[in-house]
């Protein structure tokens, strides 16, 4: 009996340990939990900080080694370089709130069905977000935080300032930020100045960071000389911008 007794006794401490265990690793998994929330709550960035004047760096910029940037306020920059940014990169930015779904949806289907890779399908708001304060990589992560800080970005900011951001922290080549900087490295004059052509081939590139003024390659000028088609066919982006 006493043997029996002391086996019931080892069994319960046993339950009782293993018990204690599950307890210990619940509580440090909870308390990591509450230390990545806190840590993302003091280090989250300011979206009203960006709400007015000049933005001189961003996550990309200062992550690119002898990148160039120079800022040029929005009413400076030429109105065909705001039309050739939109009708490139975000045909519906003054219709959606941050996201277009319809995009989203049609990269979803195209890598389905279509067996292509995923597309970004971004907005210029998205990656006004992206560029400002998250890394390239691309993770679960990085999404979700994108995803909210574009949120944030449409209901602080108005369309104006989006753009006006995204025109002078976009990267136009090789370590070259901002309409300015560009226009002066591959036209040697101002962004306040650009032909149709010029800002067609600036933001011809923006998709293909290795694309800029000066290269040849047949599948570039086929993508400036549609681009610049869709421009035309956009002209209703100029009384909006």
């Amino acid at each position: 009996m006493a043997a029996k007794k002391g086996k019931r006794a080892k069994k319960g401490r046993s339950k009782g340990s293993k018990g204690l265990w599950v307890f210990r690793i619940a509580g440090i998994l909870l308390a990591l939990f509450v230390a990545f929330v806190l840590f993302t709550l003091v280090t989250w960035p300011d979206v009203d900080s960006v709400a007015s004047g000049p933005i001189r760096t961003s996550a990309f910029i200062a992550s690119t080694p002898g990148a160039k940037q120079r800022w040029l306020p929005y009413e400076m920059i030429d109105d065909d370089m705001k039309v050739a940014v939109v009708a490139a990169e975000d045909t519906t930015f003054y219709k959606h709130a941050g996201f277009d779904t319809h995009e989203i949806g049609e990269a979803i289907k195209d890598a389905i069905f279509g067996g292509d890779d995923l597309r970004g399908a971004s907005t210029i708001s998205q990656q006004v977000a992206k560029n400002l304060w998250l890394s390239p990589k691309r993770s679960f992560g990085r999404k979700l935080k994108e995803a909210v800080l574009t949120w944030q970005l449409e209901r602080a900011l108005p369309k104006r300032r989006i753009l006006e951001i995204y025109l002078n922290v976009a990267e136009f080549g090789p370590s070259v930020y901002g309409v300015e900087a560009a226009a002066q490295k591959y036209y040697g004059h101002s962004a306040a100045s650009l032909s149709v052509n010029e800002a067609a081939r600036l933001a011809a590139g923006l998709p293909r960071g290795a694309w800029h003024p000066g290269q040849s390659s047949a599948s570039y000028l086929e993508s400036v000389a549609r681009l610049e088609k869709r421009m035309k066919r956009l002209a209703w982006l100029y009384d909006l911008i």
